[in-house]
């Protein structure tokens, strides 16, 4: 099969939502491509029981329903100084005040604790990478499943760099990078078998390094220049392409329009 190569130029644009002339109440086949999408329907549903499901195919559900997920590189250091990198997908933001962010790390296959994992809770502090296109190769090569003494960053031939607080190095390639205090670890049993494979991490942020040429005028990151990318199921990952802008209503100015129009649509 012919896979083209990657393409390097500027791809993403801001463009009008896809039904901009969408009014409250009205239903998703008021359009043609909303038709579509439900007619989709007429094949049925398949529903999954999770409890009858093995390893493999919940995996398989979940990495490839739930996305885009963004992707960050995690470098942490053990107590003692061996340092580590790793990738991870289960990751999120929690909350802005404070700032928490979030990322779930999965045991080895033999149920063992990852390096990360460990270093994570020894209180050296960690840094969290967003991974850009530029060096998405380096930052793949270190999930290899190493022995705990292997060196992923020079496998990745990625640069460390010194953080302000913690004893972990920050990657230099990152355009954004967060220095972390662990602010709670949550280990995650399974509520039937009692099985423990998964340890969730919230991350107290301490300081963001943000390149210069990331920033808008306005102070936020620019996603043209940023280029993250993220994971989309198996070992695929995509780009962030063509955006557009949806005000979140307000009811102070739009709860008369809204209460109108779902009278109207109330009516017989």
């Amino acid at each position: 099969m012919y896979i083209p190569p990657f393409d390097t130029t500027s791809y993403s644009a801001t463009t009008q939502s896809p039904n901009p002339s969408w009014t409250y109440g009205q239903r998703v086949d008021a359009t043609p491509a909303g038709k579509d999408w439900l007619a989709g329907e007429s094949a049925g549903w398949n529903v999954y029981s999770t409890a009858e499901m093995d390893k493999t195919n919940l995996n398989k559900l979940l990495n490839s329903g739930v996305l885009p997920r963004p992707m960050s590189l995690v470098s942490t250091i053990s107590e003692d100084g061996v340092e580590n990198l790793a990738p991870f997908s289960w990751f999120n933001t929690v909350t802005n005040y404070p700032p928490v962010i979030s990322f779930a790390i999965n045991h080895n296959a033999t149920g063992s604790l990852k390096d990360t994992t460990t270093n994570l809770k020894n209180g050296q502090g960690f840094a969290v990478n967003i991974i850009s296109e530029a060096f998405v190769e380096n930052a793949n090569a270190t999930a290899v499943d190493a022995p705990p003494e292997f060196d992923e960053w020079a496998l990745s031939g990625l640069t460390k760099e010194k953080c302000v607080q913690i004893r972990a190095s920050r990657v230099n390639e990152s355009a954004f990078s967060m220095e972390c205090e662990l602010y709670k670890s949550i280990d995650i049993t399974h509520p039937v078998t009692g099985e423990h494979n998964s340890t969730l991490i919230l991350a107290h942020v301490k300081y963001f390094h943000v390149r210069k040429d990331m920033l808008t005028s306005r102070g936020a990151v620019d996603l043209t220049r940023f280029k993250p990318v993220a994971r989309v199921g198996d070992i695929s990952y995509a780009r962030v392409g063509d955006t557009y802008r949806i005000p979140v209503p307000s009811w102070v100015k739009e709860g008369a329009k809204i209460q109108e129009a779902l009278k109207t649509l109330a009516s017989p």
